[in-house]
């Protein structure tokens, strides 16, 4: 089963990562924020007005990696656009799923601190 081809959106991870990206057609970059991100796509928050079916290319940096993958605009809001990732290799889907990685890991360690620090207390 192809996960970054399936129609139902995978469990979203909430985030807030500034991410670099550009309409395919355009040769100047902008940037947003990532605000979610599952396998398969994102929310990303822009201050511009992008349609359904517009082509990206949007920038991952994980661990002083930096890949370029393709997305397409699934829906467009007031506050942002919904996008889908459209990988072409491996390494596009690995980067995707190493910022999630990333994102988890964080989290998990915060709450871990806080937990200590809330046994400490009681």
């Amino acid at each position: 089963m192809d996960t970054m081809t399936d129609s139902k959106p995978a469990s979203r991870i909430p985030l807030y990562v500034d991410i670099e990206y550009r309409k395919s057609y355009s040769r100047q970059s902008t940037q947003g924020v990532l605000k979610n991100i599952s396998i398969t796509g994102a929310f990303l928050e822009i201050n511009e007005s992008l349609n359904p079916r517009d082509k990206l290319m949007v920038v991952f940096q994980v661990s002083g990696r930096k890949r370029k993958i393709a997305a397409r605009v699934i829906w467009a809001g007031t506050s942002g656009i919904g996008i889908k990732f459209e990988p072409t290799n491996n390494r596009d889907v690995q980067i995707v799923d190493d910022l999630m990685y990333f994102v988890s890991v964080s989290r998990d360690g915060r709450k871990d601190v806080l937990d200590t620090i809330f046994k400490k207390i009681s």
